[in-house]
């Protein structure tokens, strides 16, 4: 998959995201932008896990887009789910997902920056870091 396929995967996964009367395609779409975003920041960054992100793209968008109470544009609201991401070498899961939802500090700038020093995306999540990562 070239780069701009790679982009149109993750911005047609990023604008189905969060409907919860998203189709399969949407699904598929949304799983395979999580897949492609992890195995290319781990390429760039020559550093990383790319498995869990990869094996868990599927569980991850169900739970993100169908289950979990989460507000994207509202980070800090008192009464949404929390998610516990006990795998930390996993984080490129937790990166993309909050970028393909919309979280406004995770940009395609950061995802590209994964694991480099400055960035928000740390090898594993760090609180106060990013929006919605506690």
């Amino acid at each position: 998959m070239t780069p701009t396929e790679k982009s149109a995967v993750a911005e047609k996964a990023k604008s189905s995201a969060g409907d919860e009367k998203s189709s399969g395609a949407s699904h598929d779409a949304m799983a395979n932008a999580i897949r492609a975003l992890a195995m290319d920041a781990v390429q760039q960054a020559n550093s990383g896990h790319p498995g869990m992100p990869m094996g868990t793209a599927d569980m991850a968008t169900v739970l993100f887009t169908r289950f979990l109470k989460i507000d994207p544009r509202n980070p800090d609201w008192p009464d949404r789910d929390r998610f516990v991401l006990s795998a930390g070498h996993g984080s490129m899961l937790l990166y993309a997902l909050h970028y393909l939802l919309g979280y406004e500090d995770m940009t395609i700038e950061q995802i590209k920056n994964f694991r480099q020093l400055g960035s928000i995306t740390a090898g594993h999540p760090e609180y106060g870091h990013a929006e919605g990562i506690e």
